[in-house]
């Protein structure tokens, strides 16, 4: 394991960032790195893997809980990096991808810890040029949309190799959450990461690869295929580095129709989910479809351990739908962060409630990622509130 990065240091700002904010920038151009944070142990020690175990549907004594977008732009200290490092930079110097992994975690005392990475990242490995360009968002310049360049891709291989840094930061991670929390990888699902390299970055209606998939319906599945491979494999590669639960993110489900779910995304996340539990049997995945909550009843077999709903659909709607055995996850609202703290409390109550109560099942989640410019202080309403729910 390499923790070179992680300790005491002066780098070029080129090369290596602060592990801790505000950023220290000298006045001969480079940052000081001093030593990783170390976390709190819970007040309750053996909730340091709640999450874990509710994820894998077992019986906790209360309703765990991280969010999606925990780290992100709302947190002052995150925006020390994001307004001057490039995304890339941030999620690729393991230093950073730690910190800023880490500065939720530390402040809010949250259950699990998910790396801060993007789902496009292993796409690089595979042959794929991709950025995130400040103010447009994820931008992808290789070509897809033809067989040749779906031909053109190459396969996984050594993630060691063509992404190392990946497995400083898990590894990193892990070294500082162990016994504290739980932490998380991720993936894009199958479908979610074609479209966005045939759409070529974001998109409003998703014209191009739906075009593709009426037009051209075996060469949109091999591609998705493949994507299915990569995704099963980088996720397995994520747990062999260190993380203990993957969370899937069918990120733009709310393109597609029940039957186009049917019958092209739910058969490749299903392939993704066998070759994650065939190579680790005993770490739980979650599966994610924001704007899928119209065909949950379709996701009740996707071969994963948990189902993580959006916030438009009832808590107790999703509940009856997916069934009481299958744990689930989610799904406040994030637009109620923006309200009093009575609004907030309650909301966590009432989620928490319909889910089937504490512990039942259930890990707490917002229902899509933390906004921009929600106020801290209304996160730390929602995890005192669901902490304080107990059996």
């Amino acid at each position: 394991m390499k923790l070179l990065s992680l300790f005491a240091l002066a780098l070029p700002i080129s090369e290596s960032f602060s592990l801790m904010t505000p950023l220290s920038i000298r006045t001969d151009n480079t940052i000081k790195v001093p030593a990783p944070p170390v976390l709190d142990v819970p007040e309750v020690p053996e909730d340091h893997d709640i999450l874990l175990r509710a994820a894998r549907g077992e019986d906790v004594r209360r309703t765990p809980l991280w969010m999606m977008r925990q780290a992100g732009r709302y947190m002052k200290a995150f925006r020390e990096y994001s307004d001057v490092i490039p995304f890339r930079t941030r999620s690729e110097t393991p230093s950073i991808a730690i910190e800023l992994s880490l500065q939720c975690v530390k402040r809010y005392g949250l259950d699990g810890c998910i790396m801060f990475s993007d789902i496009l990242t292993p796409l690089t490995a595979i042959g794929v040029d991709w950025d995130v360009v400040k103010g447009k968002g994820p931008q992808v310049t290789t070509d897809l949309s033809t067989r040749e360049g779906i031909n053109a891709l190459t396969e996984l291989g050594n993630v060691d190799e063509k992404l190392p840094f990946l497995r400083e930061t898990l590894e990193g991670l892990r070294k500082i959450t162990e016994g504290k929390t739980t932490l998380l990888g991720f993936v894009g699902s199958p479908w979610t990461l074609s479209a966005y390299c045939v759409e070529k970055g974001g998109t409003k209606d998703c014209r191009n690869f739906k075009r593709m998939m009426y037009e051209e319906p075996e060469m949109a599945k091999e591609l998705i295929d493949k994507m299915a491979v990569m995704a099963g494999n980088y996720a397995a590669h994520q747990v062999d580095c260190g993380a203990q639960v993957i969370q899937i993110f069918e990120s733009w489900a709310h393109h597609m129709s029940p039957k186009d779910f049917e019958e092209f995304a739910k058969p490749a996340a299903k392939k993704t989910i066998e070759i994650i539990k065939s190579k680790c049997p005993d770490t739980p995945v979650i599966f994610f479809a924001n704007g899928g909550s119209a065909y949950l009843e379709l996701q009740q077999d996707m071969g994963g351990d948990m189902v993580c709903v959006d916030w438009q659909v009832d808590m107790a709607v999703a509940r009856e739908t997916l069934g009481k055995e299958i744990p689930i996850s989610g799904n406040v609202d994030p637009g109620v962060l923006f309200g009093t703290e009575q609004q907030i409390r309650e909301a966590v109550r009432e989620c928490v409630k319909k889910a089937g109560g504490p512990g039942a099942k259930h890990v707490m989640n917002l229902g899509h990622g933390v906004r921009q410019g929600t106020p801290e202080i209304a996160v730390e309403w929602l995890v005192n509130e669901s902490k304080q729910l107990s059996k």
